[in-house]
């Protein structure tokens, strides 16, 4: 409980006129007694005032709030938070409301103001936006409750227990359902390639229809309809894609409101979505964090939610990149042939260490390694240069490319393709790189 605003004008106002009156008769002028006995008889009787407004105030009957948020947020994304207020309260009664929001979570509209009316219910709300990943408890909610002459302000703190998830920023995907997958696609800027072939795997028969090829004929077929029928292939399906996420000190980067590990995240959860539509199996193993996950390869829709819970609460660690233990935990783990995309960011002191672990990878799996590269790196090297500091960070910026590119020219030697992109458009490249190895014969 604290004094009101009003409060305090009251009391300073009685005490400045005691204070001048008081001045006055030390000075010797001449004023009627009965003033002073005016005052301290307000002052006595406004103290007497605050201690029964007081009284009332902390006999107010309590209040019941309930706290209606969505289980799931989206990073980044506002969600709507409402509280319901009941009360037993027998006038109308402004009061104020603040939700303790957790560290992570910015807000707007609090603290919120409501008027309690006898008998009703009331229900305000603020809005919510996740600047970061993982789970959050909301523990407390504060009510500001003025006394009934306006003297005091109560503060009471309810225990209103709820929680929430916050999962990387899925929902534009799902918005995709509504579209044509090869539209959708296109306004994520996937590039469609020309096909090598028309799959592998046998689909269905079918007439013969023009632009078909004499190889896709079957015979036997034909002879028996005695019209000419061909055989119609698509992708091969039932395959695997296994991401190798790095989650050490690297990942830690930050060109825009998303770390880059974040923009891996929603890449790896891109490309997840698609492989899972296209029949093929999905899984994820974590390497350089501080408690590792690994969700085997399986197929189905079900699995896309696994990915989701695996990797909401995930995030950068300050710990170094082992490449080797990963991919010996990797080799030990997954004995059939997959499609490997280490996800990491590479560096010139990778050389021998990243080389030997993608060797070790390619002797069983298709590797296909996804290097972010910073933003500012592309901003540095497109700077005009005036000044000595500008052309000392210039050529340290294409010192550093280029030790990059040599790297990833060394693994190309070795036959492990590398995507070197902004983390913004990993997940695009990703897609593109996915459908050309599926039209190319499979992995």
């Amino acid at each position: 409980m604290k004094p009101s605003r009003l409060l305090l004008i009251w009391l300073a106002l009685l005490l400045a006129i005691g204070i001048v009156l008081g001045t006055l008769r030390a000075l010797e002028v001449d004023i009627p007694a009965s003033l002073i006995s005016i005052n301290w008889g307000l002052l006595l009787a406004l103290l007497a005032l605050a201690t029964l407004d007081a009284l009332r105030l902390k006999r107010l009957p309590a209040l019941r709030v309930t706290r209606q948020m969505p289980g799931s947020l989206a990073l980044g994304r506002w969600g709507e938070v409402q509280l319901n207020v009941e009360h037993d309260f027998a006038d109308p009664l402004n009061i104020q409301i603040f939700d303790h929001v957790p560290q992570g979570l910015s807000f707007e509209n609090l603290p919120l103001s409501v008027q309690l009316q006898p008998g009703q219910t009331s229900q305000i709300g603020y809005r919510l936006r996740p600047l970061k990943r993982g789970h959050f408890s909301f523990d407390v909610c504060e009510v500001n409750l003025p006394s009934a002459l306006g003297l005091w302000s109560g503060k009471r703190l309810l225990q209103v227990s709820d929680s929430t998830r916050v999962y990387p920023d899925f929902a534009r995907l799902y918005g995709g359902q509504l579209l044509a997958v090869d539209n959708w696609l296109s306004q994520l800027g996937v590039r469609q390639r020309q096909r090598r072939g028309q799959g592998l795997e046998f689909h269905q028969l079918r007439e013969f229809r023009e632009g078909d090829s004499l190889r896709q004929i079957d015979w036997k077929a034909t002879a028996r309809q005695r019209t000419p029928i061909a055989r119609e292939y698509q992708d091969e399906r039932d395959q695997q894609i296994l991401f190798l996420l790095d989650c050490g000190r690297r990942m830690r980067s930050q060109d825009d409101e998303l770390s880059h590990f974040d923009h891996a995240l929603n890449a790896c959860l891109l490309l997840s979505y698609i492989a899972l539509r296209q029949g093929d199996a999905v899984g994820l193993m974590t390497f350089a964090c501080d408690q590792p996950r690994h969700l085997a390869p399986v197929k189905g829709a079900g699995q896309l939610n696994a990915l989701l819970n695996s990797v909401y609460d995930l995030d950068a660690t300050r710990r170094p990149a082992d490449y080797q233990a990963a991919a010996s935990q990797l080799l030990a783990r997954q004995k059939r042939r997959a499609l490997v995309i280490l996800v990491t960011n590479l560096r010139d002191e990778d050389d021998e260490e990243l080389l030997g672990a993608v060797k070790r990878l390619s002797t069983q799996h298709r590797v296909l390694v996804a290097s972010l590269r910073e933003e500012t790196l592309d901003t540095l090297r497109h700077t005009p240069v005036q000044t000595l500091p500008e052309a000392l960070a210039y050529c340290g910026t294409v010192s550093y490319l280029n030790e990059r590119t040599e790297l990833h020219e060394q693994l190309s030697a070795h036959g492990v393709p590398v995507v070197d992109v902004r983390p913004a458009e990993l997940g695009a490249e990703l897609v593109t790189r996915y459908q050309a190895l599926k039209g190319a014969g499979g992995f």
